[in-house]
C-alpha cells in the first residue's frame, strides 16, 4: 500500500512540474526557460540529497557497527573509541550537510529567477 502510495506522489509531483511548463507556453520564452530550468534544478536537488542520505547513513551505519564491535572485544578502550567514533560520525555527517547546501542552492539561486518571477506575476493579474 505504502508502496503504491509512494509512486503515485512521486508521479503527480512530476507531473505537477513536467507539465506546468506546457501550461506557460504562451508566455515569455525566457520565462519559459527560466521555469524549465528550475523544473530540472528540482529534480537535481532530491537526488543529490537522496543520494547523499542514504551513502551517509550506509556510512553512519558501518561506522557504529564497527565501534560497537570493537568495544565488545575489549570494553577498556570505549572511551577512546566512543569519541572516534563520534568525530567520525560527524565528519560523514558534514558530507551530507554540503550535499543539502549545493541542493538549497541549485533550488533558490538560479540566474533566471527574474524571469519565473515575472512570469508568475503575469499570471496573477
Amino acid at each position: 500500500m505504502f508502496k503504491k502510495l509512494s509512486f503515485s506522489t512521486l508521479g503527480s509531483a512530476f507531473l505537477l512540474f513536467a507539465l506546468s511548463t506546457v501550461a506557460y507556453a504562451a508566455g515569455d520564452e525566457m520565462a519559459i526557460a527560466g521555469l524549465k530550468y528550475f523544473t530540472v534544478s528540482v529534480f537535481a536537488a532530491g537526488f543529490g540529497i537522496a543520494v547523499a542520505a542514504f551513502g551517509g547513513a550506509l556510512g553512519q551505519g558501518m561506522g557504529i557497527k564497527s565501534a560497537v564491535e570493537g568495544i565488545a572485544r575489549n570494553p577498556e578502550s570505549s572511551g577512546k573509541v566512543t569519541v572516534t567514533m563520534l568525530i567520525g560520525l560527524a565528519m560523514v555527517e558534514s558530507l551530507v550537510i554540503y550535499a543539502l547546501v549545493i541542493s538549497l542552492i541549485l533550488i533558490y539561486a538560479h540566474p533566471q529567477s527574474s524571469a519565473i518571477a515575472g512570469l508568475f506575476a503575469g499570471v496573477a493579474h
